[in-house]
């Protein structure tokens, strides 16, 4: 019995000076290696997702997201015939809502511009963070739903904030929060993440629950991701600004 609890001490010890060692860069490296290495992740030239989408007061709508280098994205949002659509080319951002009424696509402002270039980043910003013009630092260990998760912060270079929590064991990431200003606010929201699934080498979430920061499972909007494709052809032109169109 002494000598089980000698061990179960050293272990224990071991165990906390890993977590006091850690860094920035050790945390980021062990993600990677986590999502299926380096090699992997810069062989991905698109990611196209398809799921469902589930929202509050029983909304569910279709959804499909395209994420293409050097910086293409395009995500739609399908119910009752209808389509709404964000798009970026890696210069504008620009939507067609026509759950608002609005058939034609309107130019996005720079604040929501700045948030859908990091989501069209396909490897993620903390790959080559450094010459992305993002910062980074390592802000110990907290608890997510009972896990007690490695926490980074990033600094992108577009001003907004993302925080990080990965998992202790596997080093994917389970939850990430957001810091932005739009329209001149402040607006934090946290995701959740689940379910991986590996792809071209890759893993990539497949259980995807977003809110307010803060906000209960039950208030969070949900993607269900059903299929996932890697390096598939993308058409640029469905990421432009339509053509002949007004823009406003």
């Amino acid at each position: 019995m002494i000598r089980l609890r000698l061990i179960a001490g050293c272990c224990l010890l071991l165990s906390t000076s890993f977590a006091q060692a850690i860094d920035a860069d050790e945390l980021i490296r062990k993600n990677i290696d986590a999502r299926g290495g380096m090699a992997a992740i810069k062989a991905l030239k698109s990611v196209a997702l398809t799921g469902k989408f589930r929202g509050g007061g029983g909304f569910e709508a279709d959804y499909a997201e395209r994420i293409g280098r050097p910086s293409l994205l395009r995500q739609e949002f399908s119910i009752q015939g209808m389509t709404q659509i964000q798009a970026y080319d890696g210069k504008e951002a620009w939507q067609i809502s026509p759950f608002g009424g609005r058939k034609d696509p309107d130019k996005l402002p720079e604040d929501i511009r700045k948030s859908m270039e990091t989501r069209a980043d396909v490897e993620g910003p903390l790959v080559d963070y450094a010459s992305k013009g993002h910062r980074v630092a390592y802000l110990g260990t907290e608890d997510v739903d009972g896990t007690e998760a490695h926490k980074l912060k990033v600094l992108l270079k577009n001003g907004n904030e993302m925080t990080y929590y990965f998992d202790p064991d596997f080093f994917l990431e389970i939850r990430v929060q957001s810091k932005e200003f739009v329209r001149g606010s402040e607006q934090e929201s946290e995701t959740d993440l689940g379910d991986y699934e590996q792809h071209g080498g890759v893993f990539f979430p497949t259980a995807i629950d977003s809110g307010a920061k803060g906000s209960s499972s039950d208030e969070k909007a949900k993607i269900e991701v059903t299929t996932i494709e890697v390096n598939v052809e993308l058409d640029p032109a469905q990421f432009a600004f339509p053509a002949n169109s007004p823009k406003s």
